[in-house]
Formats: C-alpha cells, structure tokens, sequence
C-alpha cells in the first residue's frame, strides 16, 4: 500500500508541524493569561490562595474528563474537523474569561477552558502519528510541545505591553478578549494545509539494526502484502483492552502522573512564588516568566534533539529516550534547591535549569506512548490525558492549602519537582521492549 503522502513535498509535514506548534502556542496564551495576572484577581476577587487553588484544580478535572472523551473521539470522527472546533472552544472561553464579574463566573469559564483544552493533544499526536515516520516522532513531537513554551514565553510579554503598570481594578481583563480572539487565524490556516486524504496511514520506514521489527517489516513480507508500523501490528491494534495488560502502559501511567504534577504545579503558582514568596515586583516576575519559559523550549527541542542524536550514533531508539528522559527528571528536582535560595541571581538560574528540565520529559513521554498503539492512538492518549489531570489537579488545591497554612510556597514547589523521579523508575521498572521478530526462514 502506497502511503497518500508521497504525493506532498518533503518540507510539508515540518510545516504541519508547524502549525501544531501554533496550536500549543495558542492553547498556552488561552491558559496562562490567568496565572500572570493571579495576584491581581486573587486581589480583587478577594479570594484566597486555597481558592485559586480550586480554579486550577477544576480546571484540571475538566481536562481529565475531556482527556478521555476526546480521545475516544479522536479515534472515530475525522480530526481534520474535530481538531479546529475544539481550538475556537477553547480561544471562547478564554475570550469570556474577560468578561467574567465575580469568582463563580471565573470557575465557570476556566473549567469549560481545560474541558476543550483536553482535545488538543489527541488531536495533535493523532497527526504527528500519521504524519511522521517512527524515528521522526520524538523530533516532531517536540515541535508540537514547543509551542507551548512559546505561548508561555509570549503571553507575559503581551500582558506587561498590555497593562503597561496600569494598576486600575479591571484592566486585567483586555489581554483575555485579544488573546481568545486569535483562534480563529488558526483555524484558517489548518484547513489550507490538510485534506482529510492526510490522515489514511502512517507512513513507513524500514527497521534499524536493533529496533523493534514487526513480522510486516521483514524483507520477506517487503516484497508482498501490506506493510504495516511496529504499533499497526502489535495485539492492541486488534483489541483496544489489551493495551491494559501491557506493561508498558502502566509504565506511562506513572510517568505522566509525575511529570504532569511537576509541570502544572510550576505552571500555575510560579508567578505567585516569585511575586509573593520572594519579593519580586509584577514586572519583573512577568519578564521573568518569559525567560522562563524560553528555557522550557530550549530544553523540549534540545530533548529531542538528544534522543535522534543518539539514535544517529547508534542507540537504540528507546535507549535513546529513556536516557533523555532520565537526565531531565534528575534535573527537575533542583526545585529543592530554588525552595532554600533567597531572592537572586542564583535562584533564577536554578529555575531555567528545571524550566528546561521539565518540558524536555514530555516529548520523550509522547513518543512512548505512540508506540502502544496506532488504531487506537486517540484513546490511549485520551486515557493517559485523563490520568494526568486527575493526579496533577488535586496537587493545585493541596498547593494552595499549603501555601495559607505555612505562608510560604517554598515546601510545595521542592515537592513538585521530585515527581519525575518516580516516573523514572516506573519506566525503569515496567517497560520492555516487544522482542523483534525472528527473521523468516529462506
């Protein structure tokens, strides 16, 4: 079978990598107008640090659910049209976010936020699945989580234009409406570049010495009959419930439980950390934020960059991997060390070292998760979405809890970062390569 893709330029599906990054992007300014502004609203909403807590936790539970029913759409409705609706459902709330009067309508519009915010990675990994050959994902998915961080980066510096230290009840709100507004640009460009011919297969390169080969990739079975991905053919393809008892989902179970509560936790209280924890003015907590999160780009591409390295000089693909993933996690735990650091220049420099750290887990994530299954790559990434929340969102409330009972947010933040250890050695523990098949007798 002849992939439909031949027919697209080489460049092609870097651009569509592009635009997933665009996307992450997007979803990132819609997500954190919020955190950047939280002691404003915190302020003027009266709420305390327990009750923002509850925003993010709802917000998470919302992704949980929307994690899973997204995933499972994913796998049966064309996401060429499910993939642009769900981004003009969440550039909505994030618009209204701007329009809200009092806590309950914040509540209302976050929680609506993370439910449509939750089928863009479905979406996303469906297409980098179709799209990209097996050694190419780890590369492509860090594109797509790339964005992310540039969303990240940008939104601060927009905001500080935007506020301009005007300090005036309500003037908060205008970076939401314009922000939530941009949405529609996407849309727009996602249906110029993909026909619904995109997403018939993935495409298909031949094994490396080492790597998994299905019996489909054998040079004999090369010569005749369907070819089919190293996932395509495994048992889960056949029957979706026996992705359950692989061990290697109970694996990324773990790993995306740990690396979730280390990401959305730093996400959502940093600003509040260096503002109210450590003295730091807005402004310079914002451009902060913005470096911050330039680090956690740098060291999502350098993860992937990494991991095809290592595999061009001869590892094994998921070697190469798992080593990237391990040097990022031992990193992220230098959250301890930002906890005891006064106000300063070392306490930044730590911070962009775990910026970097913590982003570089997830493209090593994505890409073992590509390889439990392509059939039914919407529902595991739904499933596993789901997991991450329901784990990371409860963590935002205990956070904040923390926070009124100690006064301070030094014991939370040491804590987040040592969870991508426990993922680490799950990974260690759980996960074993399929064994390649024989070679066919001659």
């Amino acid at each position: 079978m002849t992939s439909t893709n031949t027919a697209r330029p080489a460049h092609w599906k870097w651009l569509v990598c592009g635009l997933l990054l665009f996307a992450s992007m997007l979803l990132y300014m819609d997500r954190q107008t919020l955190p950047n502004v939280a002691t404003r609203v915190t302020t003027e909403f009266k709420l305390k640090q327990e009750q923002y807590g509850d925003v993010e936790m709802y917000f998470g539970y919302a992704f949980a659910v929307g994690a899973f029913l997204w995933g499972c759409v994913a796998d049966r409705w064309s996401v060429r049209w499910l993939y642009p609706m769900l981004v003009l459902g969440w550039s909505a709330m994030g618009f209204f976010t701007g329009l809200v009067k009092d806590y309950e309508g914040l509540l209302i519009c976050r929680t609506l936020l993370g439910f449509f915010e939750a089928g863009h990675w479905p979406c996303a990994l469906k297409t980098t699945q179709r799209l990209l050959a097996r050694e190419e994902r780890t590369m492509g998915n860090s594109v797509l989580q790339s964005g992310a961080s540039i969303g990240a980066i940008t939104t601060p510096l927009v905001m500080s234009f935007m506020l301009n230290g005007r300090t005036e009840p309500g003037v908060w709100r205008h970076p939401f409406l314009v922000i939530g507004a941009i949405g529609v640009l996407w849309v727009v460009g996602w249906f110029a570049l993909l026909k619904e011919r995109d997403f018939a297969e993935s495409p298909v390169t031949p094994a490396r010495a080492g790597d998994l080969q299905s019996p489909s990739e054998s040079p004999a079975s090369q010569t005749g009959g369907d070819c089919k991905s190293p996932a395509q053919s495994s048992g889960a393809d056949a029957n979706f419930f026996s992705v359950f008892s692989d061990r290697r989902f109970w694996a990324l179970v773990v790993v995306v439980a740990a690396i979730n509560v280390c990401w959305q936790i730093v996400r959502a209280w940093l600003p509040k950390f260096l503002i109210e924890g450590k003295g730091y003015l807005e402004a310079d907590a914002l451009r902060f934020n913005s470096l911050y999160y330039i680090a956690t780009d740098i060291g999502c591409l350098a993860a992937g960059a990494a991991a095809l390295w290592l595999v061009k000089r001869g590892w094994e693909v998921h070697r190469s991997r798992a080593t990237v993933f391990g040097v990022c996690a031992l990193l992220t735990s230098l959250t301890g060390l930002a906890a005891v650091l006064p106000r300063g220049w070392a306490l930044l420099g730590v911070l962009l070292v775990v910026a970097a750290a913590s982003l570089g887990l997830f493209p090593c994530y994505y890409s073992f998760s590509q390889e439990l299954s392509t059939k039914h790559q919407g529902k595991v990434t739904g499933i596993l979405g789901t997991v991450a929340w329901a784990t990371s969102s409860p963590c935002q409330k205990f956070f904040g809890r923390l926070a009124d009972q100690t006064g301070s947010f030094n014991e939370g933040i040491a804590l987040a970062g040592l969870t991508p250890l426990i993922g680490y050695v799950a990974l260690m523990l759980l996960w074993h390569e399929p064994r390649p098949a024989a070679e066919p007798t001659k």
